[in-house]
C-alpha cells in the first residue's frame, strides 16, 4: 500500500513472477541524473566548507601571502626571519630535491603556515571583540566613540561577503554567571511576588545555597563550559524538549501565520505549488549557504545560525524515556496529506527542481484524486498529537519492517511535511474576532488527526488558498501506511487525549491597529518593554494579581545560543501598575514610574541576551546536581516555580527585502502558541511595520479563571491607557 497514493509519474510492470523492471536509456539517464545531482551537492559542501573553514579570510588570500613570500625570498629579502632556511634544511635530510626545488617548497610551507597564523589571529581577534557587549547596555538612541572605534575593528576582522556559517567558529562561548549574582538576581525577580515572610524564607534557602551546594555544582557547569560549545543548549534541548512526555500538540509546537489582508490566489494547488516551490529554493540556498547570517547593530555583530542546520529532512523520533531527533543531509521528496490520504511527491525530475506549475498539477492531481482512505490511514497522525509512550510502542510494534517501516520512512525522511486543508481560515473583515480565532486554532492543532506533529515543520494550504505552518520546537521540525488493523485502538487513544487537549484551547488572535512602534519610539521608550508592561497591567486587571512571567530571549550572540528568560514581573514593573489602577496617582508620578520600570526591562533584556540571565544557569545546576544525586530544596522549589504568564515576541527579520510603507497590506499575522500553564495565559506578539500590532492569546476552557477575549480587551485597554501618558491619544498615531 505504500505507493497506493504516490503522485508521482513513475511506473513499473507488477507480473506474477514478480517485479519486471526493464532497463532502458530514460531509466540509466535518470540514474545518471540522481547521481550527478548527488555529487554536485557533495562538492557544493566541501566548497563551502573550506570558505567557512579558512573564514575571515578567503583561499584567494592564500595564493595572495603565498606570491608575497615567493616575490621577496627572489628579491634575497628574507620574510621569515630565518624560518625558511630552517625549513630547508630540514628538507635536505631527504636528499629528493635540488635545491632550487627546495627553495620553492620552503617557501610554499612558509607562506601556508604564515597564512594560517593570520587566519587564526583575526579570528581569535573577532571572538575578543565579539565577547564584548557593552554596547547594549548604551542608551537608547546614542552610540559612544568607544562603540564606533569597536564596530570598526569588528568591520576590519570580519572578512568579506559571509556565508551563513562563517562567523560559527569565532562567535564566544555562552559565560557561566557567579552563582551568587545568578542568585541574587532570582530573589529580586520574586520579591514582589511573595509574601515577605514566604520572600524571606527563600531568601534563607538561597543564600544557603549560594555558599554551601551552589559552589560545587559551579565548578561543574565551569568544567563543560570549557569542553562544550555551550554549557546549556544540549541539556536544554534533552530534558525539556525531548525527554517530555506529554504530547507535542499546543504544549510544545507552534505555528506561523500567512499575510494578514493579502490573498495571492483562492486556487488551492495554484498557492501550494507556488510556496512549496519557493520554500525549496530557500532550502537550496541553505544547503549553499548562500543565505547570509542576521547581522545587528547596522549589520556588525552576527548571531549563531546554528539552528537553520535542521531546518528540513528533519523529524522527531519517539522513544519510550526520551525522543530522538533524525536528520537526513538531503531529502528529495515531500509528504503531502489530503483527505485522510498520504502522498510521497517527488521534488526533481531530469536532475532539476520541479517548476511551480508542475508542483501545482502534482497539488491538483491529489485534489482530484477520488480514492478513498485504506484502514487505519485516515487519522494516522493522531500518533504525533497524542501522548509520546504510546506512539512510541506502536512504532515500535508495528511500523519495524516491511511496507509500513517504508512509509514511516518516507514521512520522516521527507523534506517537509503538507497539509491541503479542508477547510477555509484567515482573516474575514466582516468577523475578524471569530475568523483570526478559528485560524489559530486549525494551525496550532487542526483536526489533531491533519498535521504530522512529529517533522520540523508543517506547510498547512487551506481550501481557500491561505497559508499557514506548524513547526515542532525540539530542533529550533506522510507515510502511505500498510494495512493498519493492528494499532487501529492506538491512533483511537491518541486522537481522543489529543481532541481533548484541543477542544480546551481558548484562542483569541487580533490585530492592535490603534497604534504601533512608530509612536511608542515617540515616547523614547523600547516597542518590547512598552508590550510587556502593557501586559503586566492587563494581567493584573484581568486576575487582580501579579504573576511570574516569563519572556522570551534569545543567546545567539554566543556560538550554540538558544534562549534565556526575562523575567518581566519586576518590582519596577509592579509599583507602576498600581500607581496605574490608583486613582490618587498624577500623570507625571505614572509616567516617571513607567520610565522606570521600562529601563528596568530593557535592562534584565540585555542581561539575558548577554549571558547574564538568571534560568538556564538554574537549570543547568539542577541538571548538575541531578547527576551528583544531590537534593537542593532551593533548586526544586525555583523549578517549580509556575509561569502563569509566558510571553515571547515574534522578531520581523530580513525587514530590507520588503517596503512595508509602499505595500502596507502585506503584514505578517505572526504566530503563536499554547499556554505553559492550565491557569495562566500564553502571549505571542508580533511588532508589524510603524502601526500595527498582532496579538495571539491562548489559555483553557477548563480554567474557570481565564479567558482569552477578556485579557485580548484588557490588554487593548492597557496599550490605551499607556499611550495617553504621554499627551497622545488613541488616533494620532500619524
Amino acid at each position: 500500500m505504500a505507493e497506493a497514493h504516490q503522485a508521482v509519474a513513475f511506473q513499473f510492470t507488477v507480473t506474477p513472477d514478480g517485479i519486471d523492471l526493464r532497463l532502458s536509456h530514460e531509466a540509466l539517464k535518470q540514474i545518471y541524473l540522481s547521481g550527478l545531482h548527488s555529487w554536485k551537492k557533495k562538492f557544493i559542501r566541501f566548497k563551502n566548507g573550506i570558505i567557512t573553514g579558512v573564514y575571515p579570510a578567503s583561499p584567494s588570500s592564500w595564493l595572495i601571502v603565498v606570491v608575497g613570500v615567493m616575490s621577496t625570498m627572489y628579491a634575497k629579502i628574507d620574510p621569515s626571519l630565518g624560518i625558511i632556511a630552517k625549513i630547508n634544511r630540514t628538507l635536505d635530510t631527504t636528499s629528493c630535491m635540488s635545491s632550487q626545488t627546495k627553495n620553492v617548497v620552503s617557501g610554499l610551507l612558509f607562506g601556508t603556515g604564515l597564512w594560517v597564523a593570520l587566519i587564526i589571529t583575526m579570528r581569535y581577534s573577532l571572538k575578543v571583540l565579539l565577547s564584548y557587549h557593552g554596547w547594549m547596555f548604551a542608551p537608547h538612541g546614542r552610540m559612544s566613540r568607544t562603540t564606533k572605534i569597536w564596530m570598526g575593528m569588528i568591520k576590519v576582522f570580519s572578512g568579506r561577503k559571509p556565508m551563513l556559517y562563517s562567523f560559527q567558529t569565532s562567535l564566544p562561548r555562552l559565560p557561566v554567571p557567579a552563582v551568587q549574582d545568578t542568585v541574587n538576581r532570582y530573589l529580586e525577580s520574586v520579591k514582589p511576588l511573595m509574601k515577605e515572610s514566604d520572600f524571606k524564607r527563600m531568601t534563607v534557602l538561597a543564600q544557603d545555597f549560594a555558599v554551601s551546594l551552589g559552589p560545587k555544582l559551579q565548578w561543574y557547569l565551569k568544567l563543560k563550559s570549557w569542553w562544550a560549545t555551550n554549557y546549556v543548549s544540549d541539556w536544554w534541548e534533552e530534558y525539556i524538549y525531548l525527554r517530555g512526555r506529554g504530547p507535542l500538540m499546543v504544549n510544545s509546537n507552534y505555528y506561523a501565520m500567512d499575510l494578514l489582508y493579502v490573498l495571492p490566489t483562492q486556487m488551492q494547488a495554484a498557492r501550494a505549488g507556488n510556496a512549496i516551490h519557493a520554500i525549496l529554493l530557500y532550502r537550496r540556498r541553505l544547503d549553499r549557504e548562500e543565505i547570509k547570517p542576521i547581522l545587528l547593530l547596522g549589520s556588525t555583530v552576527p548571531l549563531c545560525s546554528a539552528q537553520w542546520e535542521r531546518m528540513f529532512n528533519t523529524s522527531r523520533i519517539p522513544g519510550e524515556e526520551t525522543d530522538a531527533i533524525q536528520h537526513v543531509r538531503d531529502s528529495k521528496h515531500i509528504v503531502v496529506l489530503h483527505r485522510g490520504r498520504y502522498f510521497k511527491v517527488w521534488l526533481y525530475h531530469d536532475g532539476r527542481l520541479l517548476r511551480p506549475r508542475e508542483i501545482e498539477q502534482q497539488m491538483q492531481r491529489i485534489l482530484d484524486d477520488p480514492s478513498e482512505p485504506q484502514p487505519g490511514e485516515a487519522k494516522l497522525a493522531a500518533l504525533t498529537a497524542g501522548e509520546r509512550v504510546p506512539w512510541a510502542k506502536c512504532r515500535q510494534a508495528y511500523f519495524g519492517r516491511g511496507k509500513n517501516k517504508q512509509s514511516l520512512d518516507a514521512v520522516e525522511k521527507a523534506a517537509f511535511f503538507v497539509t491541503l486543508d479542508e477547510t477555509e481560515q484567515g482573516y474575514r473583515q466582516e468577523d475578524p474576532e471569530a475568523s483570526m480565532d478559528s485560524y489559530a486554532k486549525s494551525l496550532l492543532h487542526g483536526r489533531c488527526s491533519d498535521r504530522w506533529f512529529d517533522k520540523s515543520f508543517t506547510f498547512i494550504v487551506f481550501k481557500n488558498g491561505k497559508m499557514g505552518m506548524n513547526a515542532e520546537h525540539s530542533w529550533a521540525d506522510a507515510p502511505i501506511m500498510g494495512h493498519l488493523w493492528e494499532c487501529q485502538e492506538v491512533i483511537e487513544a491518541s486522537l481522543h487525549s489529543a481532541s481533548l487537549l484541543a477542544d480546551d484551547v481558548d484562542f483569541h488572535s487580533f490585530p492592535f491597529h490603534t497604534f504601533g512602534k512608530g509612536l511608542i519610539k515617540k515616547c523614547r521608550t523600547s516597542p518590547d518593554a512598552f508590550v510587556q508592561l502593557a501586559l503586566q497591567l492587563a494581567h493584573y486587571k484581568d486576575m487582580g494579581k501579579f504573576c511570574l512571567t516569563y519572556e522570551a530571549s534569545m543567546t545567539r550572540l554566543f556560538r550554540e545560543g538558544r534562549t534565556e528568560t526575562v523575567r518581566s514581573c519586576s518590582t519596577e514593573s509592579c509599583n507602576f501598575v498600581l500607581a496605574m489602577v490608583d486613582p490618587s496617582q498624577t500623570v507625571e508620578q505614572r509616567l516617571r514610574l513607567f520610565k522606570v520600570a521600562s529601563e528596568k526591562h530593557q535592562h534584565l533584556y540585555r542581561l539575558a541576551m548577554t549571558g547574564s540571565g538568571i534560568d538556564r544557569h538554574l537549570f543547568c545546576l539542577y541538571v548538575v546536581s541531578k547527576y551528583l544525586a544531590v537534593d537542593s530544596p532551593f533548586l526544586k522549589e525555583v523549578l517549580s516555580e509556575p509561569w502563569r504568564l509566558s510571553t515571547s515576541q515574534t522578531p520581523q527579520q530580513q525587514v530590507e527585502l520588503f517596503d512595508l510603507e509602499r505595500n502596507p497590506e502585506y503584514v505578517s499575522s505572526g504566530g503563536g502558541f499554547g499556554p505553559v500553564a492550565d491557569d495562566g495565559y500564553g502571549v505571542s506578539y508580533i511588532l508589524v511595520g510603524e502601526n500595527l500590532i498582532n496579538f495571539h492569546i491562548s489559555s483553557k476552557f477548563s480554567c474557570p479563571e481565564t479567558d482569552s477575549h477578556r485579557f485580548g480587551k484588557h490588554v487593548r485597554q492597557a496599550m490605551t491607557d499607556i499611550i495617553e501618558l504621554f499627551g497622545f491619544s488613541p488616533n494620532s498615531r500619524k
